[in-house]
């Protein structure tokens, strides 16, 4: 593993990648680090990606991650919840990242519009701005449309309206309409 003290996330979140690369799996960053990539900086001390796997394997992968030498604890989603699973990734220094299975309303071609981002040794698929914005939006605490609304601000022209909006349908008409309050006449 990558990491040499606490405060590494990203780093263990390489190695989280690596083996889903290994093995064939689409991924895209969320959270924090792709806020970053939106404009959107805070501080976060753990690392997430959004993994495209039906929620019935996460088991299998579990085991994959513990045989490579991480401490794994997976929680599953009942029916109202909006993430069917969580896989929390931990190293002996307490760094972590959270995989997210079965995100309700994420499409499949969302990771067709992911952004390569240099990160250290490698390149990282981040989320891209569109879903970036509608998965806060659907998210909806007070921290997820500020993220949104300063997302918005940064991409200035650079935003694809319509996909923004087929994005923000997705997940619901209550997420689409409250995306389009956010935006405003703006767009």
């Amino acid at each position: 593993m990558r990491t040499r003290q606490a405060g590494e996330s990203a780093l263990l979140l390489l190695d989280a990648i690596d083996l889903l690369q290994q093995s064939g799996i689409a991924y895209a960053v969320v959270g924090a680090m792709a806020a970053a990539v939106h404009g959107v900086v805070r501080a976060s001390m753990d690392a997430d990606a959004v993994v495209l796997l039906p929620v019935q394997r996460v088991a299998e992968l579990e085991r994959q991650y513990r045989a490579s030498g991480f401490a794994t604890v997976m929680r599953r989603g009942d029916a109202e919840d909006p993430i069917g699973a969580v896989l929390a990734l931990h190293d002996a220094f307490g760094n972590r990242v959270d995989l997210l299975f079965g995100l309700k309303g994420l499409g499949a071609d969302a990771f067709g519009r992911t952004i390569t981002v240099p990160f250290q040794d490698r390149d990282l698929l981040v989320i891209g701005r569109e879903d970036f914005v509608a998965m806060k939006v659907f998210a909806g605490g007070p921290l997820d449309l500020l993220d949104a609304e300063r997302a918005l601000a940064a991409a200035g022209g650079d935003l694809d309206p319509e996909l923004l909006r087929r994005v923000a349908a997705g997940y619901g008409p209550g997420v689409l309409s409250q995306l389009e309050a956010l935006i405003g006449p703006r767009r």
